[in-house]
Protein backbone atom coordinates (compact mmCIF):
# COMPACT_ATOMS: atom_id res chain seq x y z
CA UNK A 1 0.00 0.00 0.00
CA UNK A 2 1.03 3.63 -0.36
CA UNK A 3 3.09 5.22 2.37
CA UNK A 4 3.28 8.93 3.32
CA UNK A 5 5.35 11.01 0.95
CA UNK A 6 7.41 12.70 3.68
CA UNK A 7 7.79 12.34 7.40
CA UNK A 8 9.07 15.25 9.49
CA UNK A 9 12.05 13.19 10.64
CA UNK A 10 12.95 12.41 7.01
CA UNK A 11 12.89 16.10 6.14
CA UNK A 12 15.14 17.07 9.06
CA UNK A 13 17.68 14.35 8.24
CA UNK A 14 17.64 15.20 4.54
CA UNK A 15 19.71 18.39 4.70
CA UNK A 16 19.85 19.16 0.94
CA UNK A 17 16.06 18.96 0.75
CA UNK A 18 15.62 21.01 3.92
CA UNK A 19 17.97 23.83 2.88
CA UNK A 20 16.69 23.76 -0.72
CA UNK A 21 13.10 24.17 0.42
CA UNK A 22 14.14 26.92 2.85
CA UNK A 23 16.04 28.84 0.15
CA UNK A 24 13.40 28.50 -2.53
CA UNK A 25 10.64 29.20 -0.01
CA UNK A 26 12.36 32.44 1.01
CA UNK A 27 12.66 33.52 -2.63
CA UNK A 28 8.99 32.71 -3.28
CA UNK A 29 7.97 34.61 -0.14
CA UNK A 30 9.94 37.63 -1.36
CA UNK A 31 8.20 37.34 -4.74
CA UNK A 32 4.80 37.45 -3.03
CA UNK A 33 5.44 40.13 -0.40
CA UNK A 34 7.96 42.32 -2.24
CA UNK A 35 5.63 43.78 -4.91
CA UNK A 36 3.09 44.62 -2.20
CA UNK A 37 5.47 46.84 -0.25
CA UNK A 38 7.68 48.29 -3.00
CA UNK A 39 6.23 51.09 -5.14
CA UNK A 40 6.28 49.97 -8.82
CA UNK A 41 6.75 53.51 -10.14
CA UNK A 42 10.50 53.15 -9.60
CA UNK A 43 10.55 50.46 -12.29
CA UNK A 44 9.25 52.82 -14.98
CA UNK A 45 11.55 54.23 -17.64
CA UNK A 46 12.76 57.69 -16.64
CA UNK A 47 11.66 57.32 -13.02
CA UNK A 48 15.00 58.63 -11.75
CA UNK A 49 18.48 59.64 -12.88
CA UNK A 50 19.98 56.90 -15.07
CA UNK A 51 23.30 55.08 -14.57
CA UNK A 52 23.62 55.82 -10.85
CA UNK A 53 25.74 53.40 -8.75
CA UNK A 54 24.33 51.89 -5.56
CA UNK A 55 23.73 54.47 -2.84
CA UNK A 56 21.57 55.10 0.19
CA UNK A 57 18.82 56.43 -2.08
CA UNK A 58 19.08 53.59 -4.62
CA UNK A 59 20.41 50.47 -2.89
CA UNK A 60 21.08 48.65 -6.16
CA UNK A 61 21.63 51.73 -8.31
CA UNK A 62 19.75 52.66 -11.47
CA UNK A 63 19.99 51.34 -15.02
CA UNK A 64 20.57 53.20 -18.28
CA UNK A 65 16.84 53.84 -18.62
CA UNK A 66 16.49 55.56 -15.26
CA UNK A 67 14.84 52.65 -13.43
CA UNK A 68 15.59 51.78 -9.82
CA UNK A 69 17.21 48.34 -9.97
CA UNK A 70 15.92 47.15 -6.60
CA UNK A 71 12.36 47.91 -7.70
CA UNK A 72 12.95 46.20 -11.05
CA UNK A 73 14.39 43.15 -9.32
CA UNK A 74 11.48 42.80 -6.90
CA UNK A 75 8.81 43.21 -9.56
CA UNK A 76 10.60 40.99 -12.11
CA UNK A 77 11.03 38.06 -9.71
CA UNK A 78 7.32 37.01 -9.58
CA UNK A 79 7.04 36.84 -13.37
CA UNK A 80 10.21 34.77 -13.68
CA UNK A 81 8.96 32.30 -11.07
CA UNK A 82 5.49 32.28 -12.64
CA UNK A 83 6.88 31.26 -16.03
CA UNK A 84 9.07 28.53 -14.54
CA UNK A 85 6.47 27.02 -12.23
CA UNK A 86 3.60 27.33 -14.72
CA UNK A 87 5.63 25.67 -17.48
CA UNK A 88 6.74 22.98 -15.04
CA UNK A 89 3.19 22.31 -13.85
CA UNK A 90 1.76 22.13 -17.38
CA UNK A 91 4.48 19.86 -18.72
CA UNK A 92 4.38 17.68 -15.60
CA UNK A 93 0.60 17.25 -15.89
CA UNK A 94 0.98 16.15 -19.51
CA UNK A 95 3.95 13.92 -18.66
CA UNK A 96 2.24 12.20 -15.71
CA UNK A 97 -0.93 11.57 -17.72
CA UNK A 98 0.93 10.15 -20.71
CA UNK A 99 3.35 8.19 -18.52
CA UNK A 100 0.52 6.54 -16.57
CA UNK A 101 -1.35 5.67 -19.77
CA UNK A 102 1.75 4.25 -21.42
CA UNK A 103 2.95 2.29 -18.41
CA UNK A 104 -0.37 0.97 -17.14
CA UNK A 105 -2.27 0.26 -20.33
CA UNK A 106 0.65 -0.73 -22.55
CA UNK A 107 0.16 -2.04 -26.06
CA UNK A 108 -0.29 0.37 -28.96
CA UNK A 109 -0.82 3.30 -26.57
CA UNK A 110 2.52 2.65 -24.88
CA UNK A 111 4.28 2.31 -28.24
CA UNK A 112 2.76 5.54 -29.59
CA UNK A 113 3.55 7.63 -26.52
CA UNK A 114 7.05 6.20 -26.21
CA UNK A 115 7.86 6.89 -29.87
CA UNK A 116 6.42 10.41 -29.64
CA UNK A 117 8.53 11.25 -26.59
CA UNK A 118 11.65 9.71 -28.15
CA UNK A 119 11.18 11.70 -31.36
CA UNK A 120 10.57 14.96 -29.45
CA UNK A 121 13.71 14.43 -27.39
CA UNK A 122 15.84 14.16 -30.53
CA UNK A 123 14.61 17.52 -31.82
CA UNK A 124 16.72 20.49 -30.61
CA UNK A 125 14.20 22.20 -28.37
CA UNK A 126 16.03 25.53 -28.14
CA UNK A 127 15.88 25.90 -31.94
CA UNK A 128 12.11 25.40 -31.94
CA UNK A 129 11.71 27.76 -28.98
CA UNK A 130 13.68 30.48 -30.75
CA UNK A 131 11.73 29.96 -33.99
CA UNK A 132 8.33 30.10 -32.27
CA UNK A 133 9.21 32.98 -29.95
CA UNK A 134 10.65 35.03 -32.82
CA UNK A 135 7.40 34.72 -34.81
CA UNK A 136 4.96 35.50 -32.01
CA UNK A 137 3.44 38.94 -32.41
CA UNK A 138 3.42 39.77 -28.69
CA UNK A 139 5.13 37.55 -26.13
CA UNK A 140 3.48 37.43 -22.71
CA UNK A 141 4.35 35.63 -19.48
CA UNK A 142 1.50 33.14 -19.95
CA UNK A 143 2.29 32.44 -23.61
CA UNK A 144 5.95 31.92 -22.84
CA UNK A 145 5.10 29.37 -20.14
CA UNK A 146 2.92 27.44 -22.61
CA UNK A 147 5.60 27.48 -25.34
CA UNK A 148 8.28 26.21 -22.96
CA UNK A 149 5.94 23.57 -21.49
CA UNK A 150 5.10 22.24 -24.96
CA UNK A 151 8.72 21.17 -25.38
CA UNK A 152 9.54 19.91 -21.89
CA UNK A 153 7.00 17.13 -21.13
CA UNK A 154 9.12 14.24 -22.41
CA UNK A 155 11.36 13.71 -19.36
CA UNK A 156 8.40 13.43 -16.98
CA UNK A 157 6.65 11.06 -19.40
CA UNK A 158 9.62 8.71 -19.60
CA UNK A 159 10.21 8.77 -15.84
CA UNK A 160 6.59 8.08 -14.87
CA UNK A 161 6.22 5.44 -17.58
CA UNK A 162 9.27 3.53 -16.33
CA UNK A 163 8.11 3.63 -12.71
CA UNK A 164 4.55 2.64 -13.65
CA UNK A 165 5.85 -0.37 -15.57
CA UNK A 166 7.73 -1.41 -12.42
CA UNK A 167 4.86 -0.79 -10.00
CA UNK A 168 2.18 -2.61 -11.97
CA UNK A 169 4.07 -5.88 -11.44
CA UNK A 170 4.32 -5.45 -7.65
CA UNK A 171 2.54 -7.92 -5.40
CA UNK A 172 0.14 -5.42 -3.82
CA UNK A 173 -1.10 -4.42 -7.29
CA UNK A 174 -1.88 -8.04 -8.07
CA UNK A 175 -3.68 -8.39 -4.72
CA UNK A 176 -5.71 -5.26 -5.49
CA UNK A 177 -6.69 -6.72 -8.85
CA UNK A 178 -7.88 -9.91 -7.17
CA UNK A 179 -9.92 -7.80 -4.73
CA UNK A 180 -11.78 -6.23 -7.63
CA UNK A 181 -9.86 -2.96 -8.14
CA UNK A 182 -9.65 -2.07 -11.82
CA UNK A 183 -9.17 0.91 -14.10
CA UNK A 184 -9.01 4.36 -12.60
CA UNK A 185 -9.48 3.11 -9.03
CA UNK A 186 -6.38 0.95 -9.34
CA UNK A 187 -4.38 3.82 -10.82
CA UNK A 188 -5.41 6.51 -8.32
CA UNK A 189 -5.56 4.38 -5.17
CA UNK A 190 -2.66 1.96 -5.63
CA UNK A 191 -0.29 3.29 -8.29
CA UNK A 192 -0.37 7.08 -8.12
CA UNK A 193 0.36 7.48 -4.36
CA UNK A 194 3.56 5.44 -4.77
CA UNK A 195 4.60 7.65 -7.68
CA UNK A 196 4.41 10.89 -5.67
CA UNK A 197 8.16 11.00 -4.85
CA UNK A 198 8.98 10.50 -8.53
CA UNK A 199 6.41 13.10 -9.55
CA UNK A 200 7.90 15.59 -7.08
CA UNK A 201 11.42 14.92 -8.40
CA UNK A 202 10.19 15.24 -11.99
CA UNK A 203 8.51 18.55 -11.15
CA UNK A 204 11.74 20.02 -9.79
CA UNK A 205 13.70 18.85 -12.84
CA UNK A 206 11.01 20.17 -15.19
CA UNK A 207 10.89 23.57 -13.49
CA UNK A 208 14.69 23.82 -13.67
CA UNK A 209 14.66 23.01 -17.38
CA UNK A 210 11.79 25.41 -18.05
CA UNK A 211 13.48 28.29 -16.26
CA UNK A 212 16.77 27.61 -18.04
CA UNK A 213 15.03 27.64 -21.43
CA UNK A 214 13.08 30.77 -20.49
CA UNK A 215 16.11 32.72 -19.34
CA UNK A 216 17.98 31.61 -22.46
CA UNK A 217 15.22 32.99 -24.68
CA UNK A 218 15.01 36.20 -22.68
CA UNK A 219 18.78 36.69 -22.90
CA UNK A 220 18.31 36.66 -26.69
CA UNK A 221 15.61 39.32 -26.41
CA UNK A 222 12.73 36.92 -27.17
CA UNK A 223 11.00 37.24 -23.79
CA UNK A 224 8.01 39.36 -22.73
CA UNK A 225 8.59 42.92 -23.88
CA UNK A 226 5.93 44.52 -21.69
CA UNK A 227 6.54 42.54 -18.49
CA UNK A 228 9.48 42.68 -16.12
CA UNK A 229 11.49 39.46 -15.83
CA UNK A 230 14.99 38.71 -14.60
CA UNK A 231 16.04 37.37 -17.99
CA UNK A 232 14.86 40.47 -19.85
CA UNK A 233 16.68 42.65 -17.31
CA UNK A 234 19.90 40.85 -18.23
CA UNK A 235 19.09 41.28 -21.92
CA UNK A 236 18.64 45.03 -21.60
CA UNK A 237 21.87 45.23 -19.60
CA UNK A 238 23.85 43.61 -22.40
CA UNK A 239 21.90 45.52 -25.07
CA UNK A 240 22.98 48.85 -23.57
CA UNK A 241 26.55 47.71 -22.88
CA UNK A 242 26.33 47.63 -19.09
CA UNK A 243 29.24 45.18 -18.87
CA UNK A 244 31.55 47.38 -20.96
CA UNK A 245 30.53 50.43 -18.96
CA UNK A 246 31.25 48.71 -15.65
CA UNK A 247 27.63 48.94 -14.48
CA UNK A 248 27.76 45.66 -12.54
CA UNK A 249 24.71 46.60 -10.46
CA UNK A 250 22.56 46.35 -13.59
CA UNK A 251 23.31 42.71 -14.47
CA UNK A 252 24.89 41.37 -11.25
CA UNK A 253 21.86 41.23 -8.89
CA UNK A 254 19.56 39.47 -11.44
CA UNK A 255 22.25 36.85 -12.05
CA UNK A 256 22.67 36.32 -8.29
CA UNK A 257 18.92 35.86 -7.80
CA UNK A 258 18.70 33.44 -10.73
CA UNK A 259 21.68 31.52 -9.33
CA UNK A 260 19.99 31.32 -5.92
CA UNK A 261 16.83 29.92 -7.55
CA UNK A 262 18.82 27.23 -9.35
CA UNK A 263 20.81 26.38 -6.21
CA UNK A 264 17.53 25.92 -4.33
CA UNK A 265 16.14 23.71 -7.10
CA UNK A 266 19.38 21.72 -7.26
CA UNK A 267 19.36 21.08 -3.51
CA UNK A 268 15.72 20.00 -3.63
CA UNK A 269 16.50 17.67 -6.54
CA UNK A 270 19.44 16.16 -4.61
CA UNK A 271 17.26 15.66 -1.54
CA UNK A 272 14.42 14.10 -3.54
CA UNK A 273 16.88 11.85 -5.37
CA UNK A 274 18.18 10.51 -2.05
CA UNK A 275 14.62 10.04 -0.81
CA UNK A 276 13.53 8.22 -3.98
CA UNK A 277 16.58 5.93 -3.87
CA UNK A 278 15.77 5.11 -0.24
CA UNK A 279 12.20 4.17 -1.20
CA UNK A 280 13.46 2.08 -4.09
CA UNK A 281 15.69 0.17 -1.71
CA UNK A 282 12.98 -0.42 0.89
CA UNK A 283 9.72 -0.47 -1.05
CA UNK A 284 8.23 -3.88 -1.72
Amino acid sequence: MASPLFRSADLVRNRPLFFGLALLGTICLLAVIGPLVVDPTGARVGATIPRQPPSAEHLLGTDGQGRDMLTVLIHALPNTLKIGFAAGLISLSVGVTLGLLAGFIGGIIDTTIRLASDVMMTIPGIAILVLVAANVREMTVELMAIIVAALSWMVATRTIRAQTLSLRERGYIQVARLNGSTGLKLVFVEVLPNLLPFIAASFVITVSGAMLATIGLEALGLGPQNDLTLGMTIYWAQFYGAILRGMWWWWGPPILVISAIFVGLMLIAMGLDAFVNKRLGGNT
